[in-house]
């Protein structure tokens, strides 16, 4: 299946799953060393970010702990620049080492939310590690931004968590819009 239709888009295959999987080994190689003798608390931000967070999960043989967060600011294919805040943190993160697990960081509005509002937490230590990135689009540097999967072009991407108006989430591999 190389091309898909979602709703009124049409894309095509950007990653297949055999790659997102092998990256995926890596971070969390990364990961374990870079945390090895801690117990860090992996917090997933939803809705995009749980497959993710389940593949990169299972490659970590750290003690740690998992929570989501779940924030909005997208409608369709484009930011709307506002971060609506929909289920909170969780409580127990004062002196914790985060690592923040998204699915893309585009604009970085929304992370940049995040990592304020968990700043003022006191952890010990927060990271961040995401599947996608667009530096292109980046309107805020974050400078926690240690894991990246990939570096792709601003384009549009669906499947693998990623969504258009709530569709594609469930498909295995990536794909960007041609439309």
């Amino acid at each position: 299946m190389n091309k898909i239709k979602v709703i009124d888009k049409e894309f095509e295959i950007f990653l297949e799953n055999e790659t997102i999987n092998k990256r995926i080994r890596l971070l969390g190689i990364q990961l374990n060393v870079d945390y090895e003798g801690r117990s860090p608390l992996f917090i997933g931000i939803l809705n995009g970010s749980f497959l993710f967070m389940a593949d990169l999960i299972k490659e970590i043989d750290l003690s740690c702990e998992v929570a989501f967060m779940r924030l909005a600011s997208y409608e369709g294919t484009q930011s709307t620049g506002a971060v609506k805040e929909l289920i909170g943190l969780p409580d127990d993160i004062e002196g914790r080492d985060l690592i923040i697990v998204e699915d893309i960081v585009d604009t970085g509005l929304t992370l940049t939310h995040i990592l304020k509002t968990l700043k003022e937490k006191n952890p010990a230590s927060i990271k961040v590690c995401s599947l996608l990135l667009k530096p292109a689009a980046l309107k805020h540097e974050i400078e926690e931004l240690d894991y990246v999967g990939f570096e792709i072009p601003n384009e549009f991407v669906v499947g693998y968590g990623l969504d258009y108006n709530g569709l594609g989430r469930n498909l295995i591999d990536i794909y960007r819009a041609t439309n």
